[in-house]
């Protein structure tokens, strides 16, 4: 009798495939166990058992297995089932989730690029034939293709020799080359072994003539007797108050040697793992409806205003659920953002807290997965951003999605385009635990939910210890600029109050949501503006770098003298961006610390983190920033928040402008007096009376809700209409054109719902391809199940129209 096994393909197609094993094989294999298949005429890829049958497949015949790589499942049904409702929601296919899902270090392909591991440390003697020969290769050549090494071995399947040289470090993924990890390596220094003995050693410091060499022996025998624990170079000579170079001459001398040990990321070492919580009452009250709601209902939204103390309340719930002997996810919107969230949970819970997120490398992802899977006591609360989600979780407690709101939930590129917070609602349901939201401004969607009886509800409406909410000064700027009050983009009021706060030795936080140093550079004479020539988007002008650049597809060229269509020298720039603010500020505080925080200035690993610590340390004054600023950070001596321009989010062609408008000015509000003394924004608008400002000055979050809820009902949008967007894409605009065109006329023709387009987006080529857009609006009257079937048979009939094949079609459902 033939056997089969259906799996899931890394590849952006539709469907399981069938491929034939054997009895034993069959009895073997359970699903979620990565197996090694060939598909088209010679790759192999790492594919995924879904479950193994006995229908011969009818369409085709069967090819063999490769190769089965695991001994147990490193996916479990959980997951399966969790794959199978993200691929149905948010129409993408399977294999586009499990590329999604597993870390790359578990999926090899004969597409990969292999290179020799920059750190690996290993013995030729412990490597076998087929090892020394890919060695051997890739230090002839600095890179290979795993149908290469095929070649090489003079072997068809080569995934497994690969596995384990992954796994002795000895090679790397391409996929890693760009994020340069490194391991956290820390010298140590021991006693030789020819000094080890008291004879030798007594000998040594009695004839050594130097001074400052006999203190440090000395030092280092102090040292072994107040700490057991190995002795690190750095230690030794801040003890010894002595120099490198004279430790140098100890290990020259061979009195001691040098080693190092890898220090583990996910490893924590405190002075002390605090059991105690001590909420404060309104907390204690907080913590208690939240424990209530939950009896009723599986999902909760905790709305406290800005330094209400919620991790308080996250750590209370998370003691319990561990207590339980569950696991606890905390989903987070950016988790570079996010460090001082995981030193403060460290505290409380050492080294059971994980962190998982696309800054690790393949080899720490893969690390962080196994131990969830096996329910590794390091992994009991793992601290993430969206990505986290996938993990194996195999008896998930309680899901926590601080500051729900946020947009970066919602994956845009590539497929999945799922959005977390309602995926991990999903999770929950699988896993029957329960789901906490947290945020100072949820969004209109999760609020409506509390209407409707879906979520409960809890309100934390003061800061800890009292602290008043931030005093909010409106600055009218069209009265400033008439009266001459005005000091570049800064108006009098915001720079005394920039000026009383640092005399006071305070810190100052600055918003101006746009980087670079300004978005244009205009030529006086003919009002030519320089263009991206790949999209349809002036050129931001960069003066630290001196280089126009386009924040789409990153062409840059360096700033022109004069300009390229009349030749004349009279340039100037329109708009202002951070970098500006940062040069202005350095004119007007010469003797302050002013620094600057967006994407130019936190690229690196731990870029963000380098200024976060300069600013707790209070070794910055001012902090000039993008959104990223807005996010639940925490600093004591801040007093002062200014926010440069308000109409800027404003006015943006976006239906949740109002709402996001309102959300990232409460939030950057909020970074102000959150200690004991009460903080001061200052919001500079040429509209100081329109709604959504009035709303931000006196915190008035429901106001915002009815306002925003009552435009949504009338012009169809969430939360009363599903939205599906579907984008087409090509180089050639008339094709583009004439497919969109037929697309939303058959769209039309086949659904009841309202069909918007096809339009041109505000930027309509990014990357020289041509962009059009539709938009599908499903009521809460309509079966969203029946009316995706719909679209996706109108997109499948698309697809086998031969002139619009190279057309590229993005879905995206929910979209924001």
């Amino acid at each position: 009798m033939p056997y089969f096994v259906e799996v899931i393909l890394p590849l952006a197609l539709d469907k399981t495939f069938t491929y034939s094993i054997s009895q034993a094989e069959f009895h073997f294999i359970k699903p979620g166990m990565r197996i090694a298949v060939p598909f088209g005429k010679n790759k192999i890829y790492t594919a995924l058992a879904k479950e193994t049958h006995e229908r011969v497949p009818a369409l085709y015949e069967a090819k063999e297995i490769h190769q089965i790589l695991d001994e147990t499942p490193i996916v479990n049904t959980i997951q399966l089932q969790l794959w199978d409702w993200i691929a149905s929601y948010y129409m993408c296919s399977l294999g586009e989730v499990y590329r999604a899902a597993l870390p790359n270090g578990f999926i090899l392909e004969s597409e990969t690029i292999i290179t020799l591991s920059s750190n690996s440390k290993y013995e030729v003697s412990d490597l076998n034939d087929d090892e020394y020969l890919i060695l051997e290769a890739l230090q002839q050549q600095s890179s290979l293709k795993v149908n290469d090494i095929s070649s090489i071995l003079n072997k068809k399947n080569v995934v497994s020799v690969l596995q384990k040289m992954l796994s002795k470090n000895i090679i790397s993924l391409q996929e890693e080359l760009y994020e340069n990890y490194k391991p956290k390596l820390v010298k140590y220094i021991r006693l030789h072994d020819s000094f080890k003995s008291d004879a030798t050693l007594n000998s040594f410091l009695q004839n050594v003539k130097s001074e400052k060499q006999k203190k440090l022996v000395l030092a280092f025998f102090q040292l072994k007797g107040i700490d057991k624990n190995p002795i690190s170079i750095k230690k030794i000579l801040e003890y010894s108050n002595q120099s490198k170079a004279i430790l140098n001459k100890l290990i020259e001398l061979q009195v001691f040697e040098e080693y190092t040990l890898t220090q583990d990321r996910t490893d924590f070492v405190s002075d002390g793992i605090k059991d105690n919580f001590e909420l404060s009452k309104t907390q204690q009250t907080a913590y208690f409806q939240i424990k209530d709601a939950f009896e009723s209902k599986d999902i909760c939204l905790l709305h406290g205003v800005t330094s209400s103390g919620k991790t308080e309340i996250y750590s209370k719930l998370i003691q319990e659920t561990l207590l339980e002997g569950k696991q606890v996810l905390f989903l987070l919107p950016e988790i570079a953002l996010t460090t001082q969230l995981v030193s403060r949970l460290r505290k409380f819970f050492g080294n059971q807290v994980a962190v998982f997120h696309s800054k690790y490398n393949s080899n720490e992802r893969v690390e962080v997965w196994n131990q969830v899977l096996h329910s590794s006591e390091k992994a009991q609360v793992v601290i993430g951003a969206r990505s986290a989600l996938f993990l194996p979780f195999s008896n998930l407690g309680l899901i926590i999605v601080d500051e729900e709101h946020e947009q970066n939930f919602k994956q845009t590129d590539p497929a999945p385009r799922y959005h977390a917070r309602d995926t991990v609602t999903v999770l929950a349901k699988f896993h029957q635990s329960k789901v906490l939201l947290g945020s100072a401004t949820p969004s209109l969607e999760s609020y409506y939910n509390i209407k409707n009886q879906k979520y409960a509800l809890v309100e934390l409406t003061e800061r800890y210890n009292h602290t008043p909410l931030p005093e909010v000064l409106l600055i009218d700027l069209k009265d400033k600029y008439f009266r001459k009050k005005m000091k570049g983009h800064f108006s009098d009021v915001l720079v005394d109050e920039i000026a009383s706060a640092l005399a006071l030795g305070e810190q100052v936080i600055l918003f101006q949501n746009r980087r670079g140093y300004a978005p244009l550079l205009e030529c006086m004479t003919c009002g030519h503006v320089p263009q991206c020539p790949n999209c349809d988007v002036s050129l931001t002008y960069h003066k630290f770098k001196n280089q126009l650049r386009c924040h789409y597809c990153g062409h840059s060229i360096a700033k022109p003298t004069h300009c390229h269509a009349c030749s004349s020298v009279d340039l100037t720039t329109k708009g202002f961006g951070t970098e500006q603010i940062e040069m202005e500020l350095a004119s007007l505080f010469p003797n302050k610390n002013v620094f600057r925080m967006d994407q130019d200035t936190t690229r690196g690993k731990f870029g963000y983190e380098k200024i976060i610590d300069k600013f707790q340390n209070q070794e910055i004054d001012i902090l000039v920033g993008t959104q990223m600023l807005a996010k639940g950070l925490d600093f004591s001596n801040v007093s002062l928040v200014g926010i440069l321009n308000a109409d800027n989010m404003l006015y943006f062609p976006d239906f949740r402008a109002f709402e996001r408008s309102f959300q990232m000015m409460v939030q950057v509000s909020g970074r102000a007096g959150r200690a004991d003394k009460r903080g001061k924004v200052v919001i500079q608008t040429y509209n100081p009376n329109h709604n959504t400002i009035q709303q931000v000055a006196y915190n008035n979050y429901k106001a915002m809700y009815e306002e925003q809820l009552y435009e949504r009902q009338i012009f169809k949008y969430p939360p009363y209409y599903k939205l599906i967007k579907i984008t087409l894409k090509h180089r050639d605009f008339d094709k583009v054109k004439e497919s969109a065109q037929w697309l939303a006329q058959v769209l039309k023709q086949h659904l009841t719902t309202p069909v918007l387009g096809p339009e041109e987006p505000s930027v309509n080529k990014i990357r020289n391809e041509y962009i059009r857009t539709l938009m599908i609006k499903i009521p809460e009257t309509v079966s969203v199940v029946q009316t995706k079937k719909t679209i996706q048979k109108v997109l499948n009939s698309f697809d086998v129209i031969s002139q619009y094949r190279s057309v590229k079609l993005v879905v995206n459902v929910d979209v924001l």
